[in-house]
């Protein structure tokens, strides 16, 4: 690579000279020709690419860009799909085409959310086309990838749902949408990707591993008659996605009162376990609406009865997510 780049600079020195002598020789023409050659042989995978950032790196944007407009078309990991899209950005910007870049920035945050540049090669004015075109796209992507993540909770499919809620409630935490996700209808969907992230973590963990007896098996006469079949679902935590599960009916579920001392609260996300009696084992601040309100609305939850959840008829232990939006 270095040779070809050294044999095309060559060529335009003998070019030059030849040019102020009044004209080209046939040694001239035969190297210009075999220069234009090899630049349209193409060059694919990871060696086009370096290609390309020296050609950036030496302010030689137009060729960089034609060689990056010719790995579009090729077979490419996401993580080089990435850096064909964020050098085309680069060269677009170093040659003032910011309409094309923007659309090459879109492509780069469409495919990695959370990506921003770094480095020597992002200069400030990369980084603030990054940053205008993130906050721009980020919104609707967030809202895209929310419901590619809850089509992968309805169909069961918790690992992929778990991993796509974490991705939606990552990229809602990035600071270039921090004042938007703060409005509907970013703000609902905050605490509702919160929520299923959750109970797609929960959901996707694997069984225990059943522990393995060393001692000899006792006589047939002590061995213990293993539970019912009708009795298992007690030792299981249900939760929305079980939709065979009639949800519990709260009875008593009264939120404490609001310390007017307090600034204002955020929206938080109570989570509570709710046994077959209908009263509430644990309960857990998913999302907090107050560090000094919150041990109070924990408090206050244990506290709380339930109608049980019910499966076939029978009380079952559930898991429920309470959205708790505090007025003074």
């Amino acid at each position: 690579m270095n040779s070809w780049l050294t044999g095309r600079t060559t060529a335009s020195a003998r070019r030059a000279t030849a040019r102020e002598r009044g004209g080209l020789n046939a040694i001239d023409i035969i190297l210009a020709l075999l220069v234009a050659a090899m630049v349209s042989i193409p060059i694919h995978g990871a060696d086009a690419l370096s290609a390309a950032r020296d050609l950036y790196a030496a302010a030689e944007y137009e060729d960089a860009l034609v060689l990056l407009n010719r790995m579009q078309a090729g077979d490419h990991a996401p993580d080089e799909r990435r850096a064909i899209e964020q050098y085309r950005a680069y060269c677009l910007l170093a040659l003032g085409r910011s309409a094309d870049a923007e659309q090459a920035i879109a492509a780069v945050v469409s495919a990695t959310p959370l990506y921003k540049p770094t480095g020597a090669d992002a200069s400030p004015r990369v980084r603030s086309a990054f940053s205008d075109v993130r906050r721009r796209v980020l919104p609707t992507i967030i809202q895209e990838k929310y419901a590619a993540a809850k089509m992968a909770f309805d169909r069961k499919n918790f690992p992929v749902a778990a991993a796509a809620f974490t991705e939606v409630v990552d990229a809602m935490a990035d600071p270039d949408v921090a004042d938007i996700v703060k409005q509907p209808p970013l703000s609902d969907l905050r605490v509702l990707a919160t929520g299923f992230r959750d109970l797609s973590v929960t959901a996707a963990a694997p069984p225990p591993v059943p522990v393995r007896e060393s001692l000899p098996a006792p006589p047939p006469a002590v061995l213990v008659k293993p539970a019912p079949a009708a009795d298992v679902p007690s030792l299981r935590i249900f939760a929305t996605s079980d939709t065979q599960v009639m949800p519990p009916v709260p009875i008593k579920q009264s939120l404490p009162p609001f310390p007017a001392q307090l600034p204002m609260a955020n929206r938080g996300v109570l989570e509570v376990v709710i046994n077959e009696d209908g009263l509430v084992e644990t309960a857990t601040m998913r999302e907090s609406v107050n560090p000094r309100y919150d041990g109070q609305l924990v408090a206050a939850a244990k506290s709380w009865q339930y109608r049980p959840a019910l499966l076939n008829g029978k009380p079952v232990k559930y898991r429920k997510m309470v959205q708790v939006d505090v007025k003074r």
